[in-house]
């Protein structure tokens, strides 16, 4: 019997410190199939940002401790969360004030009061555009990978090739010396140099890279 596949909810952070208005957000936006994290200002939010991973942040503009221009400066200057899909929540209307969250980066505004139907397709805007950049990303990163490993392997193509040369080269003005030691040593150069051609390969054949993770602190490609 097949298992059923669970499709993983997108991600919503909001950010309002009206207890009422932040309740009734959070019910509205689990009813719509999303999965949700409220907290009362930017600074918490900052607080659960990297652990919670959402698609779009939704923020009032006007809160205690850190507003919601504040946390959204934070949020666009960090490379890890700027494809965030951030979302201002404002009773604000002049020209002046769009401009200055456009300037520190927000993605959309909404005026308070909010009409439910449009919250709901301003985020679900939000998620498409948060995964088309997420997918084109992810497509940048992996042809400059594959672009890199071509180059590593094609500039360790032309020593490996001088290098096989002239060790044939080396065994055959040996060969009628006696030098039975000198034989696990060909033995294992020519060894070295078959995982080297199979690097080498590898690489300049690499086409869809999948980064693993090395150590604590350092990633590599995987190779078959």
């Amino acid at each position: 019997m097949d298992k059923m596949v669970v499709e993983e909810m997108d991600k919503i952070l909001v950010v309002e410190d009206e207890k009422d208005t932040r309740f009734i957000l959070d019910k509205l936006l689990k009813k719509n199939n999303f999965e949700v994290i409220a907290v009362n200002n930017g600074k918490e939010a900052l607080e659960v940002l990297d652990s919670f991973k959402p698609k779009v942040i939704l923020a009032d503009w006007t809160m205690p401790v850190m507003d919601g221009l504040q946390f959204c400066d934070i949020v666009k200057k960090n490379e890890k969360h700027k494809l965030i899909y951030f979302i201002i929540l404002t009773a604000r209307t002049s020209l002046n004030d769009r401009i200055t969250g456009l300037d520190i980066g927000a993605d959309d505004f909404l005026m308070k009061p909010i009409e439910n139907q449009e919250l709901i397709a301003r985020i679900r805007s939000g998620v498409r555009i948060f995964n088309l950049q997420n997918e084109l990303r992810t497509a940048e990163h992996s042809k400059a990978i594959v672009e890199l490993a071509c180059t590593i392997g094609h500039n360790l193509n032309n020593p490996l090739s001088s290098l096989s040369s002239a060790l044939t080269d080396l065994k055959s003005e040996l060969s009628n010396i006696k030098l039975p030691d000198l034989k696990d040593d060909f033995l294992i150069i020519d060894r070295s140099l078959d995982k080297i051609r199979n690097l080498v390969k590898q690489l300049t054949d690499l086409k869809n890279p999948e980064i693993i993770e090395y150590t604590d602190n350092s990633k590599m490609i995987k190779l078959k």
